[in-house]
């Protein structure tokens, strides 16, 4: 059977745990009277209708999506800089996203859809500060053409921004009422309890837009992990290719962090778990391995943690912090391990 056939029935797979089990218990008849009578407007199931249609059922959806989102995002900047670091989690734009959403909350009050329109505009400008420091260099058309040195100069610049960005983050918590900061505080971890049909329908034309320019810029793509050099004599207008793949996985990173805060190390885990899963960089396999990671870890946080941890529901970027921490030095090792 096809690996990504199997990363995609375990997507499947999740999705449906995550509407019909938990604390609420749902039928398959029921659910699916329930989503007839929603479209039809027939009767509707007292109790059970509400938390399918309004929690559970758009919870998921988005949970897919910016797993999907996220896994695309780190997969494209994995692959186009042949480094596993390279991604949004590392390189500082989900930091811009962050010191962006926790300014909007602390300084103007923001709530609901104006918090993720800062997040959106901080991943944005955040991106566009890493790529014209790195620019002068390996990223841009004046300096050298090794990938190698590409992608050290992007992840350079993108952790010293990170750093910077964390401390602004530190600031504005320390200077906030307790109330405010932990408003922040649940949008700094990633969460998926404002997940509502606005999100899926926003996240829907986004990744509508997205997703087809990802299938565009595949085959090119697959050209670059082979060198700019070799790119170039193979007919790539390398710098544009580079700018457009840059565009597009920031754009896809910054819409899901907006969705969903900066949901920890799932555009990191995507991709390499997937590589070493269907044995080559696919993209469909990185989306839906961030989809499965995203879905998982939610239910995870939402019903099981609480009998561990005495009623204690975690927001989702728990989890998925607590997986990525040691999967990155486990990376870190083994790197070491091929380069001695």
């Amino acid at each position: 059977m096809n690996r990504t056939a199997v990363l995609a029935t375990a997507v499947v797979l999740l999705f449906a745990a995550s509407i019909l089990l938990g604390s609420y218990t749902v039928t398959i008849p029921d659910f699916f009277r329930i989503v007839s009578a929603h479209l039809t407007g027939g009767e509707k199931i007292p109790g059970a209708s509400f938390i399918v249609m309004e929690n559970k059922l758009p919870r998921a959806i988005v949970g897919i999506m910016i797993g999907a989102a996220f896994g695309l995002s780190g997969a494209l900047f994995q692959t186009m800089l042949r480094n596993p670091l390279a991604s949004p989690d590392v390189i500082g734009i989900s930091s811009g996203a962050s010191a962006a959403a926790v300014f909007s909350i602390v300084i103007f009050g923001a709530t609901g859809v104006l918090v993720s329109g800062a997040a959106l505009g901080g991943a944005l400008a955040v991106a566009a500060l890493i790529y014209f420091i790195s620019r002068s260099g390996a990223l841009g058309s004046g300096g050298g053409t090794g990938t190698s040195a590409a992608g050290t100069r992007l992840i350079l610049a993108g952790v010293g921004i990170a750093a910077a960005l964390q401390a602004v983050v530190s600031f504005l918590m320390t200077r906030t009422d307790i109330r405010t900061a932990a408003e922040a505080l649940i949008w700094l971890n990633g969460s998926l309890n404002s997940a509502n049909w606005e999100r899926v329908s926003i996240l829907s034309v986004a990744l509508l837009i997205l997703v087809p320019l990802v299938a565009l810029l595949a085959g090119p793509l697959r050209i670059l992990e082979l060198g700019y050099d070799a790119a170039a004599g193979l007919g790539i207008r390398v710098a544009f290719a580079r700018l457009a793949v840059v565009i597009v996985a920031v754009a896809l990173a910054a819409v899901a962090t907006a969705a969903a805060g900066p949901v920890s190390f799932v555009a990191f885990l995507a991709g390499p778990i997937a590589r070493r899963f269907t044995g080559s960089g696919s993209l469909p396999a990185a989306a839906l391995v961030g989809s499965a990671i995203v879905l998982a870890a939610d239910y995870f946080a939402a019903n099981i943690a609480p009998l561990l941890l005495n009623g204690a529901v975690l927001p989702v970027g728990v989890v998925t912090g607590a997986l990525g921490a040691p999967f990155l030095l486990w990376l870190l090792v083994t790197a070491n391990r091929k380069e001695a």
